[in-house]
């Protein structure tokens, strides 16, 4: 009777619900399959349409809220445990990101004159420094082969902290810049982060760990459709900016590049005595820093100057990783191979 009439009988509706979810299932573990080659894709698309980045420009913080929520839910407790209990690495880690990295920053800007300068470029080096790392900084290392747990454990140490160092420094070196105190900076950063971590505790309760594991990719692709919408929102105004004022556009470019990789090139060569490849981990971390929760707890009123730096370091935080994934790799491979003669002349011994 149901059919006679057009109505899809209840036995069909469980058919016909995995047949509506099935196609963006299958869409989003493509495009999550595409690891490092989407992210990069992201940032030029979102350069290229404008109007989409006026589209969503309103939507920075959920943008900002959705990254933070997916990273909580996919932190692995078990190799979190584990780090923990060998905390010496990750303190170290923790203190250069949170404290070392801000500090030099700042002392660097007031020594150079910059601060009295450009207010603006400043504001925005010193809030770039004060920013915990990017919550998708483990999936990147992850798709570049690197020790993404090590990246994740220092990932939620230095961002519990950065509530309250961002609020020091703050205070410190950038006096009445900021539209916001220093304390009320601090309190919205921490507000933003413990409200992204219930919702993941949550969706961790509801769905558990196991079904999220078991939909990476597609959770991958949405982390990449997310990461756009946050590229669209603060690369609105790059081609008219490029228009007006090519020289000053092209200039924070080069500055944004070269900023990103000398955090890069010092951290991995302050770590390097735990191997190349879990430097290069933490480097990546380090000079991926998580601007977009700056612009959440600021609401986005900061001058034109900062907001186009911002929008330049979209480039080579998605375009480093697909840069770096051959250099990745030869490292991995070297730790692999050193790793795999240590046991066979273990093994040789034994047998000796």
């Amino acid at each position: 009777m149901a059919e006679r009439i057009g109505l899809t009988p209840p036995s069909r509706m469980p058919s016909l619900l995995q047949t509506v979810f099935a196609l963006p299932l299958r869409a989003l573990t493509w495009l999550g399959s595409q690891g490092t080659r989407a992210v990069a894709a992201v940032v030029f698309i979102a350069a290229a349409v404008p109007p989409l980045g006026m589209l969503l420009r309103p939507y920075v913080t959920e943008a900002i809220f959705g990254l933070l929520c997916i990273s909580f839910m996919r932190v692995d407790l078990a190799a979190l445990y584990s780090h923990l209990r060998r905390p010496a690495l990750v303190a170290t880690a923790t203190a250069w990101t949170t404290i070392g990295v801000p500090l030099i920053v700042g002392l660097v800007a007031h020594a150079t004159g910059l601060t009295a300068r450009s207010h603006g470029l400043a504001l925005a080096l010193m809030l770039q420094s004060m920013a915990s790392p990017m919550m998708a900084s483990p999936a990147l290392a992850a798709l570049m082969g690197l020790d993404a747990t090590l990246v994740l454990v220092t990932l939620v140490t230095s961002t519990a902290l950065v509530p309250f160092t961002a609020s020091l420094f703050a205070g410190l070196f950038l006096g009445d810049m900021l539209t916001i105190s220093p304390p009320a900076l601090g309190l919205k950063l921490l507000g933003i982060l413990a409200a992204s971590l219930l919702a993941a505790t949550l969706i961790r309760w509801v769905f558990g760990a196991a079904a999220i594991q078991r939909h990476k990719q597609p959770i991958d692709g949405f982390n990449i459709i997310i990461l756009l919408i946050f590229a669209a929102a603060i690369m609105g105004d790059v081609v008219s900016d490029l228009v007006a004022q090519p020289l000053f556009t092209i200039g924070l470019a080069g500055l944004s590049f070269a900023i990103y990789f000398t955090l890069l090139a010092v951290t991995t060569l302050l770590f390097r005595r735990i191997g190349y490849e879990r430097a290069l981990a933490l480097g990546l971390m380090v000079s991926q820093r998580n601007l977009g929760l700056m612009l959440a707890a600021t609401a986005g009123a900061l001058p034109p100057t900062t907001w186009l730096y911002f929008a330049m370091t979209q480039f080579p935080i998605h375009l480093a990783p697909y840069m770096l994934t051959p250099i990745a790799r030869r490292f991995t491979a070297r730790a692999d191979g050193t790793g795999a003669a240590a046991a066979t002349s273990t093994t040789q011994g034994v047998r000796s």
